[in-house]
């Protein structure tokens, strides 16, 4: 059996900023960026035409939100203002390094998160003690695809060297991590099976 944990909400909690966009607004005046007046508006706004299902990277939607407005930044200057706006304080939740190992006694065990921010779930995983724990880290802003779509569960499961059917998932949210049942492979709920029962329920799933 292979198994992907979500992230944020299943394994850690972290503080999201109250305002993404102001928050990013900040650390853009920090590097000298001109704010436009509208700026909520913009940030608000879909500046990429991408498919369904697809991750667009925030850097590049703060980069194409203050072009709609005229304002050019570097791709440099976009990233490091989302990666300073997003940086977050960490709290693992009860039982999350005991269920990850529990799993990890019964086949690979991985990340599959949805993010659009680069750097915040390597961080993430440093500032809770987690780094070292996966065989491997999936992640949509690095496969391309959020889940609840196909590809993002697919380059999770290969990741592993798993096939769909074979993977159970982890998450918080049924609508998108629960996703992985449609396509043949089992979901837990942490809103049902706290973490701190997961490795009971592993157990007894041998």
């Amino acid at each position: 059996m292979a198994l992907t944990f979500d992230l944020f909400g299943t394994l850690v909690d972290i503080d999201y900023p109250i305002d993404p966009a102001e928050a990013v607004a900040r650390e853009l005046e920090s590097r000298d960026v001109t704010v436009p007046d509208d700026w909520h508006v913009a940030y608000g706004e879909v500046h990429v035409d991408a498919p369904e299902g697809a991750e667009i990277p925030l850097p590049a939607h703060v980069a194409h939100a203050l072009a709609s407005r005229d304002v050019e930044v570097s791709d440099n200057v976009a990233r490091h203002a989302v990666v300073a706006a997003f940086d977050p304080d960490v709290t693992l939740r009860a039982g999350a390094r005991e269920a990850v190992r529990a799993a990890g006694d019964r086949g690979p065990v991985g990340i599959l998160s949805n993010c659009s921010v680069p750097e915040l779930v390597p961080r993430t995983l440093i500032r809770s003690d987690l780094r070292g724990e996966f065989d491997a880290v999936t992640t949509s802003i690095g496969c391309g695809w959020r889940k609840p779509d196909r590809r993002a569960f697919e380059a999770a499961a290969e990741a592993l060297d798993a096939s769909l059917e074979d993977l159970t998932h982890v998450g918080d949210e049924p609508a998108v991590d629960g996703g992985i049942e449609a396509l043949g492979g089992r979901f837990i709920d942490v809103t049902e099976t706290p973490l701190t029962d997961l490795p009971t329920r592993l157990e007894a799933r041998r």
